[in-house]
């Protein structure tokens, strides 16, 4: 199993210092990616661990590109409603080019009603835009001339790199579906195997009604304190067929993230 590691771009620890600390530190430590999050509004009410300061995960991933060179760069999920899909998939592309290919695009319809407000999206339609932009971005990319139709508008996509890999985030039937249709792999959330085997057991069946081979499965969340528990639970993920793993846990500064990496090598050694 490959560890990765979400580093904070948000709160207090989304200091240019501090996450570039973060980032070095990660990819000194031999971790093979490090991941962002995405929220774009949060409200005063619901800010409680991000003081409502996020870092665009775009920009953070630019950011990391330039700040590493080996290490792989994510996100999330990437929240495709949000976004316009022709700025979008310029974004992504240019990421990609400049960190060499090290991209990994999670995507996902987000969940939370105040963002869908404050952006004047209608979350009703969530689930058609993040297939009509999935959808476009899978086009960009795979322009063999380079040139892509929007709006009854041609244009040149470039610059054009290989596509990143793309994991549809989500625990629900639709997701599933979703990561068949058009991702490369799942990103479901929790290090729990008894809830996701069913889950897995039911993604493999869809793959095989598709005629596609297994998906990658990609999980996110926070370890138990206990490390032999830790280890345990992802020991029974792996065997599940879970191929990475991305610890997401709260850190304020640099040495607090520091020794996060400290536990997840002692985890790597037991995997």
């Amino acid at each position: 199993m490959r560890f990765g590691t979400t580093v904070r771009n948000m709160g207090p620890a989304a200091t240019t210092d501090c996450m570039r600390h973060c980032a070095a530190s990660a990819e000194a430590a031999g971790l093979a990616h490090i991941w962002v999050v995405d929220h774009v509004a949060i409200p005063p009410d619901d800010a409680e661990g991000s003081e409502g300061r996020w870092i665009d995960p775009l920009a953070a991933l630019a950011y990391f590109a330039a700040a590493t060179t080996t290490i792989e760069l994510g996100v999330s999920v990437l929240v495709l409603p949000y976004r316009a899909p022709l700025i979008t998939a310029k974004w992504i592309a240019s990421i990609q080019e400049l960190s060499k290919a090290r991209l990994h695009l999670g995507i996902g319809p987000g969940w939370m009603d105040a963002e869908y407000q404050v952006l004047g999206v209608d979350k009703k339609k969530r689930g058609v835009i993040t297939d009509q932009t999935i959808d476009f971005i899978n086009e960009c990319f795979a322009a063999s001339d380079d040139v892509v139709v929007a709006n009854e508008q041609a244009f040149l996509f470039r610059p054009r790199p290989a596509k990143p890999p793309i994991y549809v985030g989500g625990m629900e039937e639709v997701a599933l579906r979703r990561a068949v249709r058009c991702g490369d792999g799942w990103l479901p959330i929790g290090i729990n195997a008894e809830k996701l085997k069913p889950k897995i057991a039911r993604l493999e069946e869809l793959c095989a009604e598709a005629g596609r081979g297994p998906l990658k499965i990609v999980l996110i969340g926070s370890l138990p304190d206990d490390q032999s528990e830790a280890a345990d639970l992802l020991g029974q993920c792996a065997e599940l067929g879970a191929s990475d793993y991305i610890q997401s846990s709260r850190y304020a500064e640099p040495s607090e993230f520091d020794a996060i990496m400290e536990r997840l090598l002692d985890l790597k050694t037991q995997i």
